[in-house]
């Protein structure tokens, strides 16, 4: 623990360094601008004209306050206003960010405090150029496990000012109060009892979109969804929710996966079968912690012991911080809570491959999926597993060789859930336009003579500020790019890419057409476009497939682990479900793995 506080004291004092504004910098504060001035069916906002030139709107609500008897509750549209009543909003700072644990995605907020943020938090953020008229709309859906995020952190301004594009990005309920299943809350209306409360906020803000987006110069009908991680998985849920679809008309899904969580999970207790934080699970904990019961074995007789009404009053009563008291988010603020649950309403009750391999069991729109080559290590450089530290202060990795291994299978595993599987899928219902590509940028400069370049390599989210074109605004990872003339061409190649393929379905040649050419997956025997700049391997099609017996074999025949448990360990986390084969498993190191409970190392 003691080293992980370090790793973050680490990582804010070099941030502070890079970022902290130095005497007589300037402070750039939004005024409100006649020019920004835009009526909406809710009522009229003004924005104000970026720094660089960008229209910019911040902070706009496009549903209702999900407060009070709308806590777990599908979100509703916005009242229009009387005449008499109507204001002019001050679009001019990002709305109130939703329920999360304080982490460094969320630099706003008290690190003291158990909780930060409101569930008032259902607001957009839109970017145009000046003079915009119906260009396409890029709507982002930000990452962050689906438990912390916000879309404020991530400026569009410049990807709409270099590409003519309109770029809005969202908030949406995070965590227990995005994704949650219990029987005392069900009203008979299939959204409402769904559970997939950040789902649908994420639906109801394309609606808000299609009917309003047009005022701010975008075209309602070509909407491509683009999200990373957590927002690429969610961009996936639009691609199979039937209630999304004609809201959107591509899709570009950045280190994602898919996979929903069965009701029954989301809400047995776990010696049911049940997820650990599970809506049972999660009731137990709170009747402990309210001293209503003295064990989790009597709360579990207590709650059974509830009426309907007074469990439902119960959960409704319990305010934010008594609920995300019950979490530990690991330094990250993440909680791996059930999400994304198959209710058979808003999302199918059916495996990923179903669902994508079916045209009618998904809305098939031309797609982008892609991971970054070495997806793991932004979550292993903290670890004391594989780093250790000098003095307190000073981190280094453990053993390179075994670090670099894992990164590799882990990034395969992902590669092969997020792309390569999907992409697949996709073809096979007969999608032509599905394409596919890898982020290899690694050059990252050392910091107190710890190499990013290889702790981090090409990790996850590293490629945002690329596909923005903007190293300066957003998260605060500035420090970690050397903004050099290769890091701007790629990041234009980028950028380029993905609005030619907003704008066309395609990403061809980019929008300035002097792009390498993009293919489709497995047109022409290719694959994937490899992302690096020019001073490594440069953009280049490949022809490389991650497959379950690639990745199988490959670890089988790894010499150089020698460790047997190593081996075990890479197995037991790129294989679950369906694809972990037990008597693989229990083979595996000459029959070594047979010894360990794969349970007990299948986690990162």
């Amino acid at each position: 623990m003691r080293t992980g506080i370090l790793g973050v004291i680490i990582l804010l004092v070099v941030m502070a360094y890079f970022f902290w504004p130095s005497a007589g910098e300037e402070v750039f504060e939004p005024q409100a601008d006649p020019a920004a001035l835009r009526k909406t069916a809710s009522g009229i906002v003004q924005g104000y004209i970026g720094q660089k030139g960008a229209h910019i709107w911040q902070g706009i609500p496009y549903a209702q306050p999900p407060i009070g008897p709308l806590r777990w509750r599908a979100p509703l549209p916005l009242l229009a206003p009387s005449s008499q009543q109507e204001e002019v909003l001050q679009a001019l700072a990002p709305g109130n960010v939703c329920p999360q644990l304080p982490s460094l995605l969320t630099p706003e907020a008290d690190p003291t405090s158990v909780v930060t943020g409101s569930e008032d938090c259902l607001y957009l953020n839109i970017f145009a150029p000046p003079d915009a008229d119906n260009l396409p709309v890029m709507y982002w859906l930000h990452g962050g496990g689906n438990s912390v995020g916000e879309g404020g952190s991530y400026s569009g301004a410049n990807l709409a000012l270099v590409q003519d594009v309109v770029v809005v990005t969202i908030n949406y309920r995070l965590g227990v109060f995005g994704w949650f299943s219990h029987p005392a809350l069900t009203t008979g209306d299939p959204r409402d009892d769904s559970g997939n409360y950040g789902t649908l906020d994420a639906i109801q803000g394309l609606a808000w979109v299609r009917d309003n987006i047009a005022a701010f110069g975008g075209n309602p009908d070509s909407v491509t969804v683009f999200g990373e991680s957590a927002g690429a998985y969610d961009t996936l849920a639009m691609m199979a929710s039937p209630l999304a679809e004609g809201l959107f008309h591509r899709a570009i899904v950045q280190s994602g996966g898919f996979e929903t969580t069965p009701l029954p999970i989301a809400r047995s207790s776990v010696a049911d079968g049940g997820h650990p934080l599970s809506s049972a699970e999660i009731v137990k904990k709170l009747l402990v912690r309210d001293g209503r019961a003295g064990s989790v074995e009597d709360a579990g007789r207590y709650a059974d012991d509830m009426s309907t009404t007074a469990m439902r009053d119960y959960l409704y009563s319990k305010a934010p911080e008594e609920l995300f008291a019950l979490f530990d988010g690991g330094g990250f603020g993440m909680v791996d809570l059930p999400m994304v649950l198959g209710d058979g309403f808003v999302l199918p009750d059916l495996s990923t491959e179903a669902i994508f391999s079916d045209p009618e069991r998904h809305n098939m729109v031309p797609v982008i999926l892609g991971t970054n080559r070495d997806e793991p290590s932004l979550f292993m450089t903290r670890d004391p597993r594989y780093v250790k530290t000098f003095l307190g202060f000073f981190p280094r990795l453990k053993d390179e060789a075994a670090y670099l291994r894992t990164v590799r299978y882990g990034a395969l595993a992902w590669k092969y859930r997020g792309v390569d599987s999907l992409a697949n899928a996709m073809r096979a219902a007969g999608n032509r336009n599905v394409y596919a590509y890898r982020f290899d940028w690694d050059e990252e400069p050392s910091q107190l003579g710890f190499d990013l370049s290889v702790a981090l390599g090409a990790a996850h989210a590293l490629e945002i500020p690329f596909v923005f074109n903007d190293f300066a605004g957003g998260l605060g990872l500035g420090y970690l790019y050397p903004f050099d003339d290769a890091q701007q061409a790629l990041a234009d190649s980028m950028s380029s890419y993905w609005t030619a393929f907003a704008y066309h379905g395609r990403p061809g040649r980019g929008r300035d057409g002097k792009e390498v050419a993009w293919l489709g997956w497995k047109d022409r025997g290719k694959t994937s476009l490899i992302l690096d700049s020019l001073n490594d391997q440069g953009i280049f099609m490949d022809d490389q497939e991650v497959t379950l017996a690639s990745m199988k074999a490959e670890l089988a025949a790894d010499d150089q682990i020698q460790d047997e448990m190593e081996r075990c360990t890479h197995y037991a986390r790129m294989f679950r479900g369906e694809h972990f084969i037990d008597a693989e498993y229990q083979a595996l190191g000459g029959g070594f793995c047979g010894q360990i409970d794969p349970k007990s190392i299948s986690m990162f």
